[in-house]
């Protein structure tokens, strides 16, 4: 009798998590020692503790919400200088025309939520404005409508440009721009100038890209082996497809494998040996947080993606490209292409740093940020010398 569809599926599954256990075997080899000497009991209880007590991420703004055009809700907060009001106000009293603030915006990237700004975003308050975001199916914004149901499509990068169009009008109708994006949300930003580059021109005034990619990303290979990384990339997308079918099940599956994911994340989000481990749980968190089946309608997005051409709008504005030397999600080389396609962009690569960068050197990342946000005029560079506060100073 032949196979079914669904169990030829599953069986596939099978065979394709078997291949990425023995490439992710290498990966987590140093886990596993550290496993053998800390129990189970006292891992968990070190990460309840660790959930309670961390400061990161808790600190929110003014919520608005906005709504694409195939009627998903995303969220996002804005941050206003204590004076925002201020010209609005004139203009009201007075009816005098007074130049909108300089609003700097944050996209965050895949599987994460605007709180990845943390450090960025309590840096900046009081500053400059600030509006971060949610992506669709992502943090507080609504599940994506076009990702749901029969006809259900996965997500695109064009899609997510669109989103931050939308979210732009929203919480930043008028006045300049600075975009910032880590991973996705720099895909996002180049989706923006690609389909909209007349208002990217018109008003934009700065752009950092922070651990980003213009394209060419089935190129990577995660510091894995290269014949075992292309033969898993082939089934990868139909895999994700049958485990999101059974998402309550792999969400159980996800948590009573929670230390190997640990420690995988962490591999795959710092190079630094002494990450803060309450930075480190906050980074997990993140992540365990997106559903199976939103980690599957977004992955295949990655592999066709190609905005190269797109960074030509930008070629006109000054540009933050920002990577750490030892990202194994989008290496480095990549920023370096982004930088060398911009004739105004400062390429910084910041030495043991890995995806995450913005997280595990903050510092360095905010003091680049500030410099780009006074190279586009939207703080003074007495302002910007305020930025570059001790860690523990602007935890919120």
């Amino acid at each position: 009798m032949g196979e079914s569809s669904s169990t030829g599926t599953w069986r596939r599954a099978g065979f394709a998590g078997a291949a990425i256990g023995v490439l992710a075997a290498g990966a987590a080899a140093g886990v596993a020692v550290e496993r053998l000497t800390v129990g189970r009991s006292v891992r968990q209880k070190a990460r309840l503790a660790l959930d309670a007590t961390g400061p990161y991420g808790g600190l929110r703004g003014t919520p608005g919400r906005a709504l694409a055009d195939d009627a998903t809700v995303l969220y996002y907060e804005v941050d206003d200088v204590e004076d925002d009001t201020a010209p609005a106000r004139r203009r009201r009293l007075f009816g005098r025309k007074e130049p909108a603030p300089v609003t700097v915006v944050f996209s965050h990237g895949y599987c994460l939520n605007q709180d990845s700004w943390h450090f960025q975003r309590a840096a900046l308050r009081g500053l400059v404005r600030t509006v971060h975001w949610d992506q669709r199916s992502h943090g507080r914004s609504g599940q994506g409508l076009s990702q749901t149901g029969p006809d259900a499509v996965p997500v695109s990068i064009d899609r997510l440009g669109r989103d931050l169009k939308t979210v732009l009008d929203m919480a930043a109708p008028e006045g300049p721009l600075v975009l910032v994006g880590h991973s996705m949300g720099g895909m996002t930003i180049m989706a923006l100038a690609d389909r909209y580059p007349e208002f990217v021109r018109e008003r934009v005034v700065g752009v950092a890209f922070v651990g980003t990619s213009a394209g060419n990303l089935g190129e990577v290979s995660y510091g894995l082996p290269i014949a075992g990384v292309n033969a898993v990339r082939r089934v990868l997308p139909g895999v994700l497809r049958a485990l999101g079918s059974q998402a309550e099940l792999v969400e159980r599956g996800r948590r009573a494998t929670a230390d190997l994911f640990a420690g995988l994340i962490k591999k795959y989000s710092f190079a630094s040996k002494d990450v803060d481990p309450a930075v480190a749980r906050f980074a997990e968190r993140m992540i365990e947080s997106t559903p199976i089946d939103v980690v599957a309608a977004f992955y295949p997005a990655f592999a066709e993606h190609d905005k190269a051409a797109a960074l030509a709008v930008l070629s006109e504005v000054p540009v933050l490209a920002l990577a750490g030397d030892h990202d194994l999600v989008t290496p480095s080389s990549h920023t370096e292409v982004i930088a060398g396609l911009l004739p105004d962009a400062e390429l910084v690569i910041v030495p043991d740093g890995g995806h995450l960068v913005m997280l595990e050197h903050p510092e360095a990342v905010t003091d680049r940020l500030a410099d780009l946000l006074v190279r586009a005029g939207a703080v003074p560079a007495t302002a910007a010398a305020t930025v570059t506060a001790e860690p523990d100073d602007r935890n919120g």
